[in-house]
């Protein structure tokens, strides 16, 4: 199931370690909704959502909001701040697009979504563990930085490999590619604009930020999981002490999600 313009997926169907496999038709992650039409709508439809999780700051879920599905309760829980590391990159960029490393900014709001903003994400894994929930949809806007940090570590608890669940995770840049090649080609030309220069003339090392913001990386979701790594110790020890979901939460909910 993918709805490719909202970036809309099943979180389902990915082995495990252990050799199991994540059901599919519980969890959903997506970008905003709002534009959905005819089939596409139908599809959202179908789902017979219980809970969206909203991670959106209220602007953005006042500029985009849902569309009304009867039967589903949505849950608003905000996730980023006004001034998190893609607001930074974006002012920076404003006056010069090749500032300062946009790659490792990003990395930082990653690894950070661990360190300095969990306490924010909590009520979204308790939520999104608890099977009376399901099906159980959670976004943001684009559905891959805060709906991907959200994805990556729902699988990880669930036994995903971080091979697997990084790979899940950069299928955003293939479903939203015409839409990311797009405003990346935007971009460009601002900046040639900026430079006095033809588009096709632009350096590279003047796209990095861009690419930066508008693309999924691997080092990025990898930053999060290296930071559970360093800061907790197991992943055990996260689930339990990081994001307080004791033995029975993650017991049903790996009983729920695993076949």
């Amino acid at each position: 199931m993918l709805v490719a313009d909202a970036n809309l997926r099943d979180l389902g169907g990915l082995p495990t370690a252990d050799g199991r496999t994540v059901r599919t038709g519980r969890l959903f992650r997506s970008g905003y909704l709002c534009d959905l039409e005819g089939p596409d709508h139908a599809i959202l439809e179908g789902l017979g959502l219980r809970t969206i999780v909203d991670l959106r700051r209220l602007d953005e879920a006042q500029q985009r909001p849902h569309p009304d599905l009867d039967g589903t309760e949505v849950v608003h829980v905000s996730v980023s701040t006004d001034d998190n590391e893609f607001a930074v990159l974006a002012n920076r960029m404003a006056t010069d697009p090749a500032a300062i490393p946009g790659p490792d900014l990003i990395a930082d709001y990653f690894r950070n979504s661990v360190r300095t903003r969990l306490d924010r994400y909590r009520q979204v894994f308790d939520l999104a563990t608890d099977p009376d929930r399901h099906p159980l949809l959670f976004n943001c806007t684009a559905g891959k930085d805060r709906t991907g940090f959200v994805g990556g570590i729902l699988l990880r608890l669930l036994g995903v490999t971080e091979e697997l669940t990084i790979a899940d995770y950069l299928l955003s840049n293939q479903v939203r590619r015409p839409w990311l090649q797009v405003r990346e080609d935007q971009h460009r030309r601002m900046i040639a604009d900026r430079l006095g220069i033809e588009p096709g003339d632009v350096p590279d090392e003047h796209l990095v930020n861009t690419r930066a913001m508008l693309w999924c990386h691997a080092d990025y979701l990898a930053a999060s999981f290296a930071t559970v790594e360093e800061d907790w110790g197991t992943w055990e020890a996260f689930r339990r002490d990081g994001l307080g979901l004791d033995d029975a939460r993650i017991g049903a909910f790996r009983d729920a999600m695993l076949a």
